[in-house]
């Protein structure tokens, strides 16, 4: 089964990358290495899952804010390889969490990235990981994941 049969069954339709809004590009290749840069909580609506966690978002709030970015990864790799299939490995992770300073479980919010993963690639979506709290983000996204992706 192709990963866009794969999408299709979980309901899944990816969303066309909005362009950066700042000095960046979304995607960089290296070898056979994909840098995502930060993909933010955002529907394809564009609509922002905003708030802070511990401040009246909770733990399933914040895990759908991350399987939103896990959404935007998928969108970027695709539109930088032409298919997902090309997806040898997702190698890692760096998630961010708008939080309060009391906030104790990122990487309860952060499975919401993960596990989309691993249910779309399989052992091939299992990666290394970070997840950290932080004061703000752009937009007042609940969520922002990079990426790193090997790729065939």
């Amino acid at each position: 089964m192709s990963i866009d049969q794969k999408l299709a069954e979980l309901g899944i339709t990816l969303p066309s990358p909005k362009p950066p809004l700042a000095n960046y590009v979304p995607v960089v290749q290296t070898g056979n290495l994909l840098f995502v840069s930060g993909q933010v909580s955002v529907d394809a609506a564009g609509t922002v899952t905003a708030g802070k966690l511990g401040a009246g978002m909770s733990i399933e709030d914040g895990r759908a804010a991350a399987r939103l970015c896990a959404i935007n990864i998928l969108a970027q790799v695709k539109t930088a390889t032409g298919s997902l299939d090309k997806v040898v490995r997702v190698v890692k992770l760096v998630g961010f969490v708008n939080s309060t300073l009391e906030f104790p479980d990122h990487p309860a919010v952060m499975n919401g990235c993960s596990d989309l993963l691993v249910e779309v690639f399989g052992d091939k979506g299992r990666h290394a990981r970070s997840a950290v709290g932080i004061a703000a983000l752009p937009f007042n996204a609940a969520v922002e994941v990079e990426a790193i992706v090997e790729i065939a």
